[in-house]
């Protein structure tokens, strides 16, 4: 099941950045765009169209093409925000597992803070503010960086709590009191030693956050707070395609969620699966 997955994730991954390619329509060209072909049904159902598999919205655009499209925004924003929040996380927990004192005690407290609020809320409200302090005209311009910042601000703390915890335990083994001995500095010890093997448990906890802040930036849309229309992602595509569900027009939600999940899910399984895979407990050595 995990290497399925990692095939979907890798197809999923490959179709969104090569979306300008695999799309059959140009769904940001007003004039590869026809109003009479709106709301067009899949084909193999009523008046369906070949040109449009998935059929279409309700402006004509093809729906398989804002999908290849919303996916690869979707995708650009959950790595973007996983980034930022590594950028921060990693470094906070480093310095506060291995150095300890006042500096642990702050850096942990803020983390604290900052868990204590759901992740969606905490971006939720990063978002409004920055809208609120944005120009109107700007606000799509500057759509990405600012979810990507609300996003990576609300999970920063879960790396930063858990590379310290690994950085506690790397710290007092063998390896770097042999280090300590033979004089070697205590940045050269935190960056050479103890960070490689302290970030070893992060990389599933990267995947499954990876899968988490695709998922917000996915709500942050449905809310309508996220993306425009014009510039749709997977949870705009669903928003929008709610308006449309109880007058027949169903695809309009089924296909963007089902993309949804399917990323999530193919996401989540490849980080259970290194986590088995990482986890010592899961090795077995040869019998004796």
């Amino acid at each position: 099941m995990r290497r399925i997955a990692s095939y979907g994730l890798l197809a999923l991954i490959a179709a969104a950045f090569l979306a300008p390619w695999l799309a059959p329509q140009d769904v940001f060209d007003l004039a590869d765009v026809e109003l009479s072909d709106a709301e067009l049904p899949p084909v193999g159902l009523g008046a369906a169209d070949p040109r449009f598999v998935l059929g279409t919205d309700g402006q004509g655009r093809d729906l398989l093409s804002l999908i290849l499209h919303g996916l690869r925004i979707s995708i650009v924003v959950g790595g973007l925000s996983l980034l930022l929040a590594v950028g921060i996380g990693v470094p906070a927990g480093l310095l506060a597992g291995h150095l300890g004192g006042p500096l642990d005690a702050i850096l942990m407290r803020l983390a604290d803070i900052q868990l204590s609020f759901p992740a969606l809320l905490l971006a939720l409200t990063l978002d409004g503010a920055a809208a609120g302090l944005i120009e109107t005209e700007r606000r799509e311009s500057l759509i990405v960086p600012v979810l990507v910042i609300a996003i990576g601000l609300s999970q920063w703390a879960i790396f930063a709590r858990a590379l310290r915890s690994s950085t506690l335990a790397e710290s007092h083994k063998e390896y770097v009191e042999a280090a300590r001995l033979i004089g070697v500095g205590k940045i050269s010890i935190l960056i050479r030693h103890v960070l490689p093997n302290a970030l070893t448990p992060l990389y599933s906890l990267a995947a499954i956050q990876f899968a988490t802040a695709v998922l917000i930036e996915s709500t942050l849309s449905f809310l309508g707070v996220g993306f425009p229309p014009t510039a749709p992602s997977l949870g705009t595509l669903v928003r929008t395609g709610a308006d449309f569900l109880f007058s027949g027009q169903w695809w309009l939600v089924l296909f963007p969620g089902l993309t949804l999940v399917a990323l999530a899910l193919a996401v989540n399984l490849v980080g259970e699966g290194l986590s088995r895979k990482l986890d010592p407990r899961t090795q077995t050595g040869p019998a004796a």
